[in-house]
């Protein structure tokens, strides 16, 4: 991880550097919070530092760096690989919605949202126990944090790594 650590210190010091002090965007509050770290390195080398910091609105669905290490080993470090920006731009793409969706906007039950990953589906469900999303593998996120408030739209923090796959099934 000690390789992550550098590039997530390098991003964050780029990002601050090129973003005004008064901006509160999904990135600048991101990269100002250790928890995403490695959410904030990935985002840097997929090249959408600039998108996220545009006007939006983007709902992003923001895993925890503990999320990421969850993840079988050397995932991670393979994905950061500029061969495999691509398939790392997909990864992130598929957290993001391009609508701002606060969490009183997300109905009860489940229903399939569309995130700018266009090919790819996620469930989302809501119920009294909260809010939890299905990937494309069929696993389940939990949104663990949810409303933190951006210039330019939504972040909810999740526990999970939303991976595509084949489309998820919404009970």
């Amino acid at each position: 991880m000690t390789i992550l650590r550098k590039i997530a210190q390098a991003s964050a010091c780029v990002l601050g550097l090129a973003v005004p002090a008064s901006a509160n965007s999904i990135v600048d509050i991101a990269a100002g919070d250790e928890r995403f770290s490695t959410l904030v390195a990935a985002v840097s080398a997929a090249g959408l530092v600039e998108t996220l910091q545009g006007p939006g609105p983007f709902t992003v669905f923001a895993p925890v760096n503990d999320a990421f290490a969850a993840l079988p080993d050397g995932t991670v470090e393979t994905l950061l690989k500029p061969e495999n920006k691509g398939q790392l731009t997909n990864v992130l793409l598929y957290h993001v919605d391009d609508r701002n969706l606060p969490a009183a906007g997300i109905p009860h039950g489940s229903n399939y949202f569309k995130p700018i990953l266009a090919s790819e589906r996620l469930c989302i469900t809501k119920n009294s126990g909260g809010v939890m999303i299905a990937d494309g593998t069929g696993e389940m996120a939990n949104v663990i944090i949810a409303d933190i408030k951006a210039d330019n739209g939504v972040i909810h923090v999740v526990d999970k790594v939303l991976l595509p796959g084949t489309r998820p099934a919404c009970h």
